[in-house]
């Protein structure tokens, strides 16, 4: 595993209006390092910037890196970033199996239905492959969404608010199966609530005068 890194980000609106300049940091694998900042803040856009799908309004410079390759170039499927956004954007016309296997690499059909088996299993969705995601509950939804988006086998993950739209009881369950599928991968989370940071993550503010910078000072664990 290697670090994600972003160098000297800049983000500007059509109007030279300033949304993001000279952003720079890295993630660490297994580290979680938190986005925070006041609505029109630039997180989203960051996220958007670091997966290749900004904004094509905004105007954009800087460099991401996982570890000695360099992404900014890339296009977005040659990343190996995985997104996890508030919505979970399960394909409608497909079952739970089939939304799952769409983002495994390799293997034989056999071995690739035998994966979805075994992860569903793991994730207490045993028995739900043929289902329509139509049918599934908040929950469920969620943790076939994050088992979509590991199974892609990303070097990075990024959220977006992805626990936001979920009740207090499958927050926490949600975000506790996130921060130990993910524990070997750098995680880039961006939210609101504090709540949804993992004790010894990294929080990085933005929208201020200049980045603050904090470590280890949540209340939440992991």
């Amino acid at each position: 595993m290697h670090e994600l890194s972003v160098k000297d980000l800049c983000l500007r609106m059509p109007n030279g209006q300033s949304l993001v300049e000279g952003l720079s940091f890295t993630v660490e694998p297994g580290q979680v390092v938190a986005l925070m900042g006041p609505s029109g803040s630039g997180k989203s856009s960051i996220l958007n910037w670091l997966t290749g799908m900004v904004d094509s309004h905004l105007h954009a410079s800087g460099e991401v890196w996982l570890g000695p390759r360099q992404l900014t170039s890339l296009p977005t499927e040659k990343r190996r970033l995985g997104l996890m956004l508030q919505q979970d954007y399960l394909f409608p016309h497909m079952s739970v199996g089939d939304n799952l296997r769409f983002g495994l690499r390799g293997g034989s059909r056999r071995e690739r239905t035998e994966r979805v088996r075994q992860v569903l299993q793991d994730a207490s969705l045993a028995g739900l492959e043929q289902r329509d995601p139509a049918t599934l509950s908040g929950g469920q939804r969620a943790r076939v969404s994050l088992l979509r988006t590991l199974l892609a086998d990303p070097c990075a993950l990024l959220l977006d608010e992805p626990f936001s739209a979920l009740d207090t009881t499958l927050r926490e369950q949600i975000r506790r199966l996130t921060w130990d599928s993910a524990a070997r991968l750098p995680v880039l989370l961006v939210t609101h609530d504090m709540a949804d940071v993992p004790l010894q993550a990294r929080v990085l503010r933005i929208g201020e005068s200049s980045p603050a910078d904090s470590l280890g000072m949540h209340p939440q664990p992991i």
